[in-house]
């Protein structure tokens, strides 16, 4: 009976597609992070997402090159790797990954919004420049990417219209910004040191 089934149409055109189609998606998104662990300087994690890849990658192109004549399993093979890899990027952006630059370009005065800044523990570095219209104040901050959504109301509040930029950075030391480092969902792995904040 079991035989029967394994060789049965709705295994070969349901069951095997649906399992590829899965596979692709674990071993994509599992890609996406681990590309992104290593531009992110994450070197220690990095090689164990691979090894998973690699081996839900072999299972799935296994069964692929099993049911060669089958069509049904190259489009789920695509559709899989298409999946995976918006999956892999949302699963990387809910995570929140390393710093990130931040410049705030305004001709209001600062002052009582670097206060602020200051007051929840970021580092800001502040100096005049010249725009388009004149004076201008350039504000720079060096922040963890899970801070973001908490620093974007602070500034649509100082100004609606603010003109800023956000950058990923690699890596950063020797700065001034609040680091939890239970927040960190890789601190296991990481080496032993972390990064050390300096006030004055």
């Amino acid at each position: 009976m079991e035989i029967g089934f394994l060789s049965s149409d709705l295994f070969a055109f349901g069951i095997v597609p649906v399992l590829i189609f899965l596979a692709r998606i674990c071993d994509v998104s599992i890609g996406t992070i681990r590309y992104i662990l290593i531009s992110k300087g994450f070197k220690n994690i990095a090689p164990i997402f691979g090894f998973f890849e690699v081996t839900i990658w072999l299972l799935a192109i296994g069964q692929v090159m099993a049911n060669i004549t089958n069509p049904v399993c190259y489009i789920a093979y695509g559709a899989g790797f298409a999946a995976g890899t918006y999956i892999g990027m949302e699963l990387e952006e809910r995570m929140r990954l390393g710093m990130a630059i931040i410049r705030l370009i305004t001709p209001h005065p600062p002052g009582e919004f670097i206060s602020r800044l200051r007051q929840y523990g970021y580092g800001v570095t502040n100096f005049a420049g010249e725009g388009a219209n004149g004076t201008v104040h350039i504000i720079f901050m060096v922040v963890k990417r899970s801070k973001i959504p908490h620093l974007i109301p602070l500034i649509r509040d100082f100004h609606p219209h603010t003109f800023y930029t956000i950058e990923d950075v690699r890596t950063a030391s020797e700065g001034i910004y609040p680091i939890e480092i239970k927040n960190n969902p890789f601190v296991f792995f990481k080496r032993p040191f972390y990064f050390i904040s300096k006030r004055k």
